[in-house]
């Protein structure tokens, strides 16, 4: 269960620093989600093709853990960015 949490949460993590690299190149923010959604797809496939207990083992399923955990590193991103401006 614990690797499994982890293999999820690197897919995050590398999304989100993808996301942070094409934010930081100056490419339009619009583009950012539609970037982490296709790299934690590919992740996700590479992760079922390389892993004995990732969470998918089939293709359909390996590509949905990958785009949500992709997805979610916008969504990380958003709550650091909120809190950080409550605070000023």
């Amino acid at each position: 269960m614990n690797t499994i949490i982890a293999t999820v949460a690197s897919i995050t993590v590398i999304c989100y620093l993808v996301g942070a690299c094409v934010k930081a190149s100056g490419k339009a923010d619009k583009w950012i989600p539609v970037i982490v959604g296709s790299v934690g797809a590919i992740l996700g496939v590479i992760g079922m093709k390389t892993m004995a207990d990732f969470p998918a083992q089939d293709i359909l399923n390996a590509l949905a853990v990958g785009i949500a955990s992709g997805l979610a590193s916008t969504g990380a991103n958003q709550i650091v960015k909120q809190l950080s401006q409550q605070a000023e």
